[in-house]
């Protein structure tokens, strides 16, 4: 290359993303993951490598490029090296017919791994980028044992996608053992993370089934990028986030509120996260939390402190220090979700008052209404219609992507008789006065800082209320009195004010 000539751009740090279930990951993300494995990998010759969600083959060429280097004083000849590390060292399982043409471009330069232009001369035209179409295992009811998928939100047709994923279908895993073994060593990659489920308003995780079938191989390592919603929700995930925190073999765990960091321009609630599995290991998690330029930790962590991972390493100073004073839950006077009965699209209300009707609270088109309901329509926690409510909204901030965070929507005072819909969540006391008084503490920072340290996603559920004490309801809370009561001191403050906005009344 000429000496003015401009650096041609890595195409696996430019490529488009097929879709946000299937996230290629940039070179430079992948080098960072890379990184946290001992260095002795890299001399090893004898280690078996997986990739088992090859996207673009980006893991497997990296690893291949540093075993270039790491294994140049064992097998000396780059030839021989080379033949030696992509015959016998680095495997992949690609997850579509087309990111297996892909992988095998990026580590064999063709897609024909036994043609003219590859690398060197593979036996069979996959190399070892293993591809099969694969089929799932549906019982009676229509749903994937494996995997969860619903049968009628899979294309059909031979020559479709059915998203079958060879590395978490039993039926696949056989002939993977067959053609190229299931004993490997390391596992390291960013599996695919969802599965659309029926009607497209919810989506089915995947990526754990990824995690849970790479520790099944007892390989000596793994390290894999996930979605961080593990840590704290997600639907179906309460057993694996469980095993995950109790898994004292977990070595070191890198968080990023915010997935746009790690992948830009792709949109992941709850931001993602790559960790460090050492089957060898028995200890605490070195911790660390990245924002931005900021980079907090690493911190030693025994990550099933709690029932849910608080992914704030300071924020857990503080949370120790409230616990510590043993008070009741503020979930006692707190709603469940649907409390009434009413979803959030519920129809059965009118604008106009008549004989025998009572308020009713919603919001449409995310507007706040105040509407009218019969009062026989309430069927569900009638002995809650005539207290006073303070309402709060249960859509709020993306779980603390954007710093200082809101975390929460304004509450709302309203009066009895009332009711609600799925919309809110509300707490209840006995008066207008003890309502404003929780109204107040609702919009303190240190109340919605406790909020957010269980709160993982848009959505502020029952249960990320739980480390919030409840107080006296007999006068108007401010952070100044909170801070005096629990002992927040100074520094602990001024980190509460960077990390939550103030909510004016």
């Amino acid at each position: 290359m000429a000496a003015n000539a401009p650096a041609r751009a890595d195409i696996l740090e430019v490529i488009s993303n097929l879709s946000n279930d299937e996230v290629f990951t940039p070179p430079k993300v992948v080098n960072s993951v890379l990184d946290l494995l001992p260095e002795e990998v890299w001399t090893d010759p004898d280690l078996r490598w997986l990739d088992p969600g090859t996207k673009t083959g980006v893991f497997l060429r990296e690893v291949t490029r540093r075993l270039m280097q790491g294994l140049a004083e064992a097998i000396p000849g780059e030839v021989e090296r080379l033949e030696h590390i992509l015959k016998n060292m680095v495997f992949g399982i690609a997850i579509t017919e087309l990111t297996s043409l892909m992988a095998r471009r990026s580590l064999y330069c063709s897609k024909d791994a036994s043609g003219e232009e590859s690398v060197i001369a593979m036996q069979a035209s996959a190399g070892n980028v293993w591809f099969r179409r694969s089929e799932h295992s549906f019982n009676e009811q229509g749903r994937c044992q494996e995997c969860g998928a619903s049968d009628s939100q899979l294309e059909r047709g031979e020559n479709r996608e059915n998203y079958a994923y060879g590395f978490i279908h039993a039926g696949a895993r056989k002939s993977i053992e067959k053609e190229i073994g299931m004993n490997f060593d390391v596992i390291v990659g960013n599996p695919p993370y969802q599965m659309e489920s029926d009607g497209g308003n919810r989506t089915m995780p995947l990526y754990q089934l990824f995690v849970d079938q790479a520790k099944n191989l007892n390989p000596r390592y793994i390290a894999m990028i996930t979605p961080s919603r593990w840590m704290a929700g997600g639907l179906g995930l309460s057993e694996f986030r469980e095993a995950m925190l109790k898994d004292r073999r977990i070595r070191n765990l890198i968080d990023f509120p915010d997935a746009g960091e790690v992948f830009p321009g792709v949109e992941i609630k709850g931001g993602v996260s790559y960790f460090f599995w050492d089957r060898d290991y028995q200890g605490t998690c070195e911790m660390t939390v990245v924002r931005g330029n900021d980079s907090y930790g690493p911190t030693p962590r025994q990550l099933d402190e709690f029932d849910v991972l608080v992914r704030d390493n300071r924020g857990l100073e503080i949370l120790q220090k409230v616990r510590g004073f043993g008070e009741p839950s503020i979930t006692e006077v707190l709603a469940v979700d649907k409390e009434f009965g009413m979803t959030s699209n519920f129809s059965g209300w009118h604008r106009t008052r008549k004989p025998g009707a009572i308020n009713i609270y919603l919001s449409t088109k995310g507007q706040r209404i105040t509407g009218w309901i019969d009062r026989a329509k309430i069927e569900k926690s009638k002995h809650l219609v005539e207290t006073w409510k303070v309402l709060v909204p249960k859509a709020g901030s993306d779980g603390g992507k954007q710093i200082p965070d809101v975390v929460l929507g304004k509450p709302w005072i309203v009066g009895p008789p009332s009711v609600c819909t799925q919309t809110f969540l509300f707490f209840y006391v006995g008066s207008e006065a003890e309502a404003r008084s929780v109204e107040s503490y609702v919009r303190t920072r240190f109340f919605r800082l406790l909020v957010s340290l269980r709160k993982i996603s848009q959505d502020a559920t029952r249960s990320t209320y739980e480390w919030v004490p409840q107080q006296s309801w007999d006068r108007e809370w401010t952070d100044e009195e909170l801070y005096a009561k629990y002992g927040i001191n100074e520094e602990d403050q001024a980190y509460i004010a960077r990390m939550i906005k103030e909510m004016p009344a």
